[in-house]
C-alpha cells in the first residue's frame, strides 16, 4: 500500500519491528539512570553494598534521606537560594530579553543596526572568565546574590529568537493600535506580549534551567558557604564525594550513598515539575522565533 500523502510505502513489519527495540532500548538508556537514583536514595546499607552501590528496586523503601537532608543545615538552605535564583532571575531575563528584542525589532528605533550588531557579535566572542571576575568585582558584587543573577540575564540567542517572533507579527496589528493612541509600551505589554505566550514561555524555560542549574558562577563569585546554591552543594557532595552529615542533625543517619542520592533527586525534581507545563510551547515558540531572522 503506498502513502497518498507522501507516495512512498509504508515501512514493512521487521523495520517497524527494529524502530520499536530502538526506541524502547533510548527509553530504557534515560529512565534507566533516574530509577536507580531514585531507587538508591531510598534503600538501606544493606541493600545498597549488596548491590554494589546502586539499587533498581528496593526492598523496603525508606525516605529517610529524605527527612535528613530537609531537617535543616546547608541543603535545605541551597534549596531556598536556588529557587529564588531562579524565580527571580528568569523573571528579570524575560522582562530584559524580551524589551531588547522589541526595540531591536521596531524599523527605525534608535541605534537599531549597532545594537544588533553588539548583541550577533557576542554570538562569536566573549569576555573570557577572568575580564568577567574582574567586572563582577569592581561592581562590588563578590559574595553577593546579584553576582548569580546579572551575569545570565540576557543572551543573544534567546534576543535573536524574540526578536524574530516580533518581526513576524503583521505591521497592520501595530499601525491599528497606533492609531488608537497607544504608545511603544502599551504596543508591547498589550499587543506583543498576548501574541507571543510561546516564545516568551521559551525564554523563561531557558533562562529557569540556566539558573537552576547553574554552579560554576557561584565557585567564582560566591565565598559564603551559607550562600551556595543547591548544584554547588550537589557538586562538593556528589561530585567530589564529600560526607554529608556534619550539616544535618540527628545522632542516626541514613547511608551516604542514599543521602547524596536524595540530593540528585531533589535537584532534578522542580525541572522535571514545570516542563510538562510548558512543553507544549516549547516546539511552537522555537520554531515561530526561527523562522525569520
Amino acid at each position: 500500500m503506498v502513502n497518498l500523502i507522501s507516495g512512498t510505502a509504508p515501512p514493512s513489519t521487521p523495520v517497524r519491528g527494529l524502530k520499536g527495540v530502538v526506541l524502547i532500548v533510548a527509553c530504557a538508556l534515560v529512565l534507566v539512570p533516574f530509577l536507580a537514583v531514585l531507587s538508591t536514595s531510598l534503600a538501606d546499607q544493606q541493600q545498597i553494598t549488596s548491590s554494589g552501590g546502586y539499587v533498581l528496586f528496593p526492598h523496603d523503601p525508606s525516605f529517610a534521606a529524605y527527612e535528613a537532608i530537609f531537617r535543616g543545615g546547608v541543603v535545605t538552605r541551597a534549596t531556598i537560594v536556588s529557587v529564588l535564583l531562579t524565580v527571580v532571575g528568569s523573571g528579570l531575563s524575560i522582562v530584559v530579553v524580551v524589551s531588547i528584542a522589541y526595540s531591536l525589532s521596531r524599523p527605525g528605533s534608535w541605534g537599531q543596526r549597532p545594537l544588533l550588531f553588539i548583541v550577533l557579535f557576542t554570538l562569536l566572542f566573549s569576555a573570557g572568565i577572568i575580564p568577567n571576575y574582574l567586572l563582577i568585582k569592581e561592581l562590588g558584587l563578590i559574595d553577593s546574590y546579584w553576582a548569580l543573577i546579572l551575569p545570565g540575564l540576557t543572551s543573544a540567542f534567546q534576543i535573536i529568537i524574540v526578536r524574530a517572533f516580533f518581526l513576524d507579527v503583521p505591521a497592520e496589528i501595530i499601525d491599528a493600535a497606533r492609531i488608537d493612541g497607544a504608545n511603544e509600551l502599551q504596543i508591547l505589554t498589550r499587543v506583543m506580549l498576548p501574541l507571543s505566550k510561546a516564545v516568551v514561555a521559551v525564554v523563561g524555560l531557558f533562562s529557569a534551567v540556566g539558573y537552576w542549574n547553574a554552579y560554576f558562577n557561584a565557585i567564582l563569585y560566591i565565598n559564603s558557604p551559607e550562600k551556595w546554591p543547591l548544584q554547588l552543594v550537589l557538586r562538593t557532595y556528589v561530585v567530589d564525594n564529600t560526607q554529608v552529615g556534619g550539616d544535618l542533625p540527628g545522632e542516626v543517619m541514613p547511608p551516604q550513598q542514599s543521602l547524596q542520592m536524595a540530593i540528585l533527586v531533589v535537584s532534578l525534581v522542580p525541572i522535571c515539575l514545570v516542563y510538562p507545563f510548558l512543553q507544549k510551547h516549547f516546539a511552537k515558540g522555537v520554531v515561530l522565533g526561527a523562522v525569520k531572522g
